[in-house]
């Protein structure tokens, strides 16, 4: 069973960055990271694969980048030109190839406030 730990998480003031990582016990086809605003549903955000083909979700707007160091089992969420509209609980999640199994992390607050 692969455990995720996260970490990177807090409070950034408007236009602020914050950088997210997640560390995996094993090594792991996909990582990525998902997020839960308040009240709303929990979405993909960016989803990196062990050769390092990428895919985000249209609000990223270019800001974010998403990296993966397969000889630490760690992915990255570099987050640019952060906005109130960021501010959810994000999750780092992996997957086995095939998608037949998911592993999530507890999941680390954002809040993105004046």
């Amino acid at each position: 069973q692969v455990q995720l730990v996260e970490s990177g998480g807090g409070w950034v003031q408007p236009g602020g960055s914050l950088r997210l990582s997640c560390a995996a016990s094993t090594s792991i086809y996909g990582m990525g990271w998902y997020r839960q605003p308040p009240g709303k549903q929990r979405t993909l955000v960016a989803v990196i694969d062990i050769g390092g083909n990428r895919n985000y979700a249209s609000f990223v707007k270019g800001r974010f980048t998403i990296s993966r160091d397969n000889t630490k089992n760690t992915v990255y969420l570099q987050m640019n030109n952060l906005e109130p509209e960021d501010t959810a609980v994000y999750y780092c999640y992996s997957y086995t190839l095939g998608e037949s199994s998911y592993y999530w992390g507890q999941g680390t607050q954002v809040t993105v406030s004046s």
